[in-house]
């Protein structure tokens, strides 16, 4: 089942299914584990079994579900904040307010980065080379504005309702709403849609699909380096993550503190 076809069927679910498939979920993924397999194929069911309005069955299917997960703990799906790259800093989780994210993209020579912070102190940074297969294209800086975008939303289970994500690429943000209003198939000049290795969808492919499904998502153009609160956090750990391709640097601690920094600014003064 693709990402945006899971998320279709979790928002047709009653509250008591919709939690516990969402719980859930991370066994739907591809994996070489049987365990893990089986979980996910009974998710999947249940999904099945809840579209034709049979949510006894659903619930059932789902009983053996959490069973199966509750005995097999070698391969228990890790939280968001655990995953390569991400992070939060925990004293930001009850900040009050609408919740707003800032993605960003470096890129300098054969190095790029991509970063993202949202206002509840969850971020991520992830640094990337470039080869005779890489995908890119010409418009490099570009697909990495939007891939960053894609690293914000693929931290989620659920893309949290009424989410504002502010980049600094006018472009980027104009794609993204040729998405939102069905133009899927709008992409970046010399982007490859080639099959990938490592996932059955292009990055950007995925992206596009899942933006025309969440019209609730709000993502709003704010100019780079003018002081921005989230912008600046995101720009620094693009930034970092890009050096860290050719710099040898403890970069948790250092991101940790950015974005820890750029939030109490972001609290104390909120303004979009």
């Amino acid at each position: 089942m693709r990402p945006d076809e899971f998320l279709r069927a979790l928002t047709q679910l009653p509250p008591p299914l919709h939690d516990r498939v969402l719980i859930l979920r991370p066994y739907t993924r591809t994996t070489g584990c049987d365990a893990c397999r089986s979980i996910g194929d009974a998710v999947h069911l249940a999904l099945t079994a809840a579209h034709y309005d049979e949510l006894a069955s659903a619930g059932k299917l789902l009983d053996t579900a959490e069973r199966r997960a509750a005995e097999h703990t070698e391969h228990a799906p890790r939280r968001p904040e655990q995953q390569r790259g991400r992070d939060r800093v925990l004293r930001w989780a009850q900040a009050s307010g609408p919740l707003v994210a800032a993605t960003d993209a470096s890129w300098k020579g054969r190095a790029g980065g991509i970063g993202y912070v949202v206002s509840d102190g969850h971020y991520g940074l992830l640094g990337r080379g470039t080869g005779r297969l890489d995908p890119t294209g010409r418009s490099r800086v570009l697909v990495d504005e939007l891939r960053a975008v894609d690293y914000l939303l693929t931290a989620f289970d659920e893309v949290p309702a009424g989410l504002t994500v502010l980049l600094d690429s006018l472009t980027a943000v104009r794609y993204l709403h040729r998405w939102q209003a069905g133009e899927a198939d709008a992409m970046p000049a010399g982007y490859s849609l080639r099959q990938r290795r490592w996932s059955d969808k292009p990055t950007l492919i995925r992206l596009a699909e899942q933006v025309a499904h969440c019209p609730d998502l709000t993502f709003e153009h704010v100019k780079g380096h003018s002081g921005h609160a989230l912008n600046e956090a995101a720009d620094g750990l693009s930034h970092m993550a890009r050096r860290r391709r050719e710099e040898s640097f403890d970069l948790r601690p250092r991101a940790h503190a950015l974005v820890d920094a750029f939030l109490r600014d972001w609290h104390t003064n909120v303004t979009l």
